[in-house]
C-alpha cells in the first residue's frame, strides 16, 4: 500500500530513530571491542581497526562511526560511561539517601564501572590533556557532573545550577586522579578521599558570593558552562 502524505513525516522520523539507534548500537560494539587494545594501542587509528576486525567490519567502515579517530572514541567512551551510570543509578534507591550519599555513589558509580580499563581511561585523559582538546575534556566533563546531579535529584535553575556542576567537576576530576592509582580494597582510598571532597559540594551555600566574584573575573568559562547546559536538550 502506497504511502499517504499524512504518513511520511511519522514513517520518515520512525528510520530516523531506528538509524540513530543503530549508528549508537554500533558505536558501542566498536568502542567495547576497542578496549583491550587501547592499553596498547592508545586511542588511535591501530585500536579502532583491531576493533572493527573483531566485530566483523571493514576499518573504512569504521572510521566513518569515528571520523576523528582518537577524539571522537574518547568522547563516545565517555558518553556510553554516563549511560550506563545512569542506568545504573535508575536502579538504586536513590530517593532514601542523603544528598552527599547520592552524589558519593553517583561518582563511585562512574568510577567502578571502568575498573577492567583503568589504563583506557589514562590514555583518555592524556588525550584530552593535549591544548587542543581543552574544549572537548570541558564538554565531557560538564556532561557527567551534570548527569551527576541530575540523578541525584538536582533541579535546581538559578546560580545554585552552575556553582553546584562547578564544584563537583573538581571533586570529580581530583578523585578520578585517586582512583586511577588506587589498589586498596574496593577502592577504600578513593572513597574516603571522596568523602572528604564532597564536603565541599555541600558548602555551596558558603561559597555561593565567592563564586560570584569570581564570575566576574572569569566569564568566558561560566558562560561555556551556561551553554553546556542549554546543550543538555539537544544531546
Amino acid at each position: 500500500m502506497p504511502r499517504t502524505k499524512s504518513d511520511a513525516p511519522e514513517a520518515d522520523a520512525h528510520e530516523a530513530d531506528a538509524y540513530e539507534a543503530d549508528t549508537r548500537e554500533i558505536r558501542d560494539r566498536l568502542i567495547r571491542a576497542a578496549l583491550p587494545h587501547v592499553p596498547f594501542d592508545g586511542w588511535t587509528t591501530v585500536a579502532l581497526s583491531r576493533a572493527a576486525t573483531d566485530i566483523g567490519l571493514t576499518v573504512d567502515d569504521a572510521k566513518t562511526f569515528f571520523p576523528g579517530i582518537g577524539r571522537d572514541m574518547v568522547a563516545w567512551h565517555s558518553q556510553m560511561a554516563d549511560r550506563e551510570m545512569l542506568t545504573s543509578l535508575a536502579e538504586q534507591d536513590l530517593d532514601g539517601m542523603k544528598i552527599r550519599d547520592r552524589i558519593a555513589t553517583a561518582v563511585m558509580t562512574r568510577l567502578n564501572q571502568h575498573e577492567p580499563d583503568r589504563e583506557a581511561v589514562r590514555r583518555g585523559l592524556a588525550l584530552l590533556a593535549l591544548p587542543q582538546n581543552s574544549g572537548l575534556a570541558l564538554r565531557l566533563l560538564y556532561r557527567t557532573v551534570d548527569d551527576m546531579w541530575f540523578a541525584a535529584g538536582d533541579r535546581s535553575t538559578d546560580w545554585n545550577f552552575y556553582s553546584k556542576r562547578a564544584l563537583l567537576a573538581g571533586v570529580y576530576s581530583s578523585t578520578l586522579l585517586v582512583w586511577l592509582n588506587d589498589h586498596s580494597e574496593d577502592f577504600a582510598e578513593t572513597r574516603a578521599f571522596l568523602a572528604r571532597r564532597i564536603e565541599d559540594v555541600m558548602k555551596v551555600p558558603k561559597v555561593k558570593a565567592r563564586l560570584a566574584k569570581i564570575a566576574d573575573i572569569v566569564p568566558a568559562r561560566l558562560r561555556a558552562f551556561q551553554s553546556f547546559g542549554r546543550m543538555r536538550g539537544a544531546r
